[in-house]
Order: structure tokens, then sequence, then C-alpha cells
């Protein structure tokens, strides 16, 4: 179906006539004719009826006349979608309640008149089919895993790191620490349900297990954050971990306790990939953003696996 065609029967049927339906368009009355005559062909059906007035529409015409509007409605989506200036810029994010998030949301604050469009999916191989794709502009991920390097067509920065901490509810063995480190934590139960086996963050895990002999259970199904601290406040024999940069509210009666984890203090690297090639003009205002407001990376009293020092 011709939209052109499709719009110019709008503008007959705003205007009553088809003369000033042509002046409105800048386009002859022939013209204009020779369109709404090639639509009620398409259609098979006649749109208009001439009267002395000008042209009323038909009941047909009154039937496509909603139809009409969407159909430029879905063309305008359409279009816009691939103009960069005029669509929002999309960001993957792994937690919406995480570090990577507040930094988006902080990107707000400053920019408010950029247009944002925050999607949460699930690991970084769907993330960079994504951003290769162009359905996405950028991702958080953490980079550098091995056997898993990033495509030259991608780059990369690291721009936040996340400090762990031990959650706990108020009868675990470790609830009244003010401060643990890793070595502490030997012989003590983990349990963090969601880990997807060959994600970036179950390499993390991985190496956080190797480097100081950590026990972490990821088994049982994965109910979200509120089933997590349930469980976590009524299970003395149970800790989780959680980001220093996590946002969760829960219920007064857990009482649950969020303790540093110190010397060394283990951080979870987000980097900002994106599409070399990427031409959104507010993709470099997000870069600008996030470099004057991410975290000190490698700082002294942190870890992080090698791989990701060297991303």
């Amino acid at each position: 179906m011709d939209l052109e065609a499709v719009r110019t029967y709008l503008a007959v049927a705003e205007a009553g006539q088809f003369q000033k339906a042509a002046a409105d368009l800048a386009i002859t009355q022939q013209a204009v004719s020779k369109r709404i005559a090639a639509l009620e062909r398409d259609l098979g059906v006649r749109l208009f009826a001439r009267t002395p007035r000008g042209a009323e529409t038909t009941i047909d015409g009154q039937a496509f006349l909603p139809h009409a509007r969407e159909l430029l409605r879905v063309a305008e989506r359409a279009v816009t979608s691939v103009h960069t200036a005029r669509r929002p810029l999309r960001v993957d994010v792994i937690n919406l309640r995480g570090a990577a998030s507040g930094l988006l949301r902080g990107f707000h604050r400053t920019r408010p008149e950029i247009e944002l469009d925050v999607v949460k999916l699930l690991d970084i191989d769907e993330a960079l089919d994504a951003i290769r794709a162009g359905t996405i502009d950028a991702s958080f991920r953490a980079v550098g895993t091995p056997g898993r390097p990033l495509p030259d067509d991608l780059a990369s920065v690291r721009v936040v790191d996340e400090k762990l901490e031990l959650l706990t509810g108020p009868g675990h063995a470790l609830a009244g620490a003010r401060a643990v480190t890793p070595g502490e934590l030997v012989g003590h139960r983990i349990w963090m349900p969601g880990i997807l086996p060959g994600s970036e963050w179950a390499a993390y895990y991985d190496d956080l297990v190797a480097e100081f002999g950590l026990t972490i259970e990821a088994t049982g199904p994965n109910f979200g954050s509120d089933a997590l601290l349930d469980t976590i406040a009524d299970t003395p024999a149970l800790a989780t971990f959680m980001s220093d940069g996590t946002r969760l509210v829960w219920p007064a009666g857990h009482d649950l306790r969020r303790i540093p984890l110190t010397d060394p203090t283990p951080v979870y690297p987000h980097s900002l990939v994106w599409h070399r090639d990427n031409p959104h003009p507010a993709l470099a205002a997000l870069r600008a953003h996030l470099a004057a407001a991410g975290t000190v990376q490698d700082a002294p009293g942190t870890w992080v696996p090698g791989w990701a020092r060297k991303a």
C-alpha cells in the first residue's frame, strides 16, 4: 500500500476538498485524484463521494480513517527507529538495582533531555549480539573472560567497580562482625541462586572461589531478590553476596546485616561495551559522563580476576 496515497486520502478527508488537499500537500489536484483512485483500487472500495461542496468520505472511507492514521504513525515510528538522532539511546544493564543502573540514573539526572531506553538482557553473548545487530547501543558487562575475546568491531572501557558485601541474617555466625576478610568466609555457605553457567558473572565467582577457597552454592530455583532475602533472614547457616551499589529494601523483622569485605575487597568490574561505528550522538555524552563518574579501577586493597585487569 502506497503510504503517500494514504497520506493524500487523510488530507482530502480533513479538507473535504480535492483542491484544498492539493494545496495543503503542494501537489496538483490531478495528482491527488490519481493517488486516491489508486488507493481505491488497492482497497476495492470507494473512499469518497463527490458532492457540490467537494468530497465526503463514504461509509468505507469512514471505516478506513482510523486505520490510515495508524498506518502513518507506524511508518513514522519505523523511520524514527533507524535515525539515531531521533530515537532513545538503548542501554543494557545486568541488574536494574545495581551500580550500572545507578550510573544511568545519574546520567539521566544530568542530561534529562536525552531519552533513554534501559533493557535487561540475560548474558554477555546475547548483549554482544544485540550490539552488533544494532538493537541496543551499549551494554554494561564484565569483559575479558578467558576464551571469550571481545569482537574487533566492539569497544569497551571499564567504568565502575562494585564492592562485594556479605549479607547475613541476625542468627549467622558472622552477623555481629564489622567487617570480614574473604579468608574468614572459608567453611561458610554462600548461597547465590541464579548463577547462569557460562555467563560472565559465573566466571567471576568461579575465580573468586578458586582464589579464596570459598563455597558458593547456586542450587535451587531463583525466585528473585525478595525470596533470597527471606531465606537469608530465616536461615542462620546461609549468607549471600551483595554489592555495595545494590539498593534493596526488606521488612524490618528480617534484621539483615550488610557486612563489608576487606583485605582484600572483591570488586565486580563493569565495562561499557559499544559498537565502534555506532553514530548515536548520545553515546558520546554517556561515555563522557561515565568517565567523570566511574569508580577507581584496581584500587589498592581490592581484588578482581586477572582477566578483568587485562580488559
